[in-house]
């Protein structure tokens, strides 16, 4: 089971970093907040309090938000950069940014240490008992996602497909499809996920 962050500011910070994040992308992309919220489906109220760090989203409502800048969700959070080709990288388990669902418990740790190299990156997912993600919005075609489940028992629904996984069951499916995660049980799930992303 994963550990949870001893510090009590640390969902304070990356709500802030989030929202920040989100405001710089769509400045770049030269969108305002109506046009984001139309393309995201996400109310203009919700993006604003978003921005200014006053609502950490739903891990809905934050994919949908990245899916509409063109952004992954890592790249919101404030993963660390890519390294450099030649040049090792160690992210400490204390550094690593932890996205928290606010309303569901639902936790995405990236521990990659430097995400997108190589086209992938590398992540861990905890579901509480009896949480959902609900259904995901589709990644751009050619990306995939690959899943081991290290604790419990996982219900993945990708289009009209349902798969149920036990410990140390894997997956692989293409991810442009919505596509979403349940912890059915009474006990933890945890699993780990790699996204990859074909050019």
């Amino acid at each position: 089971m994963l550990e949870q962050d001893d510090n009590p500011h640390h969902g304070d910070d990356l709500a802030g970093a989030f929202g920040r994040n989100v405001r710089r992308r769509r400045e770049e992309a030269g969108l305002t907040l109506e046009q984001l919220s139309t393309q995201s489906s996400v109310s203009r109220a919700m993006l604003s309090k978003v921005e200014r760090g006053e609502k950490s989203p739903t891990i809905g409502v934050a994919s949908k938000i990245a899916h509409a800048l063109g952004a992954s969700l890592s790249d919101l959070i404030g993963a660390p950069a890519a390294a450099a080709s030649g040049v090792a990288v160690v992210m400490r388990k204390n550094d690593r940014p932890v996205f928290r669902d606010p309303e569901s418990g639902f936790e995405r740790h990236i521990v990659s240490a430097a995400p997108g190299a190589g086209g992938s990156e590398l992540v861990v997912h905890y579901l509480p008992a009896q949480v959902s993600t609900g259904l995901l919005p589709a990644y751009p075609q050619g990306t995939e996602k690959q899943l081991v489940v290290l604790e419990g028992a996982l219900t993945v629904a990708i289009g009209g497909i349902i798969e149920t996984l036990d410990t140390g069951d894997s997956l692989f499916f293409q991810a442009d499809a919505d596509h979403g995660f349940a912890n059915r049980t009474d006990g933890p799930c945890q699993y780990i996920m790699v996204i990859s992303r074909r050019p």
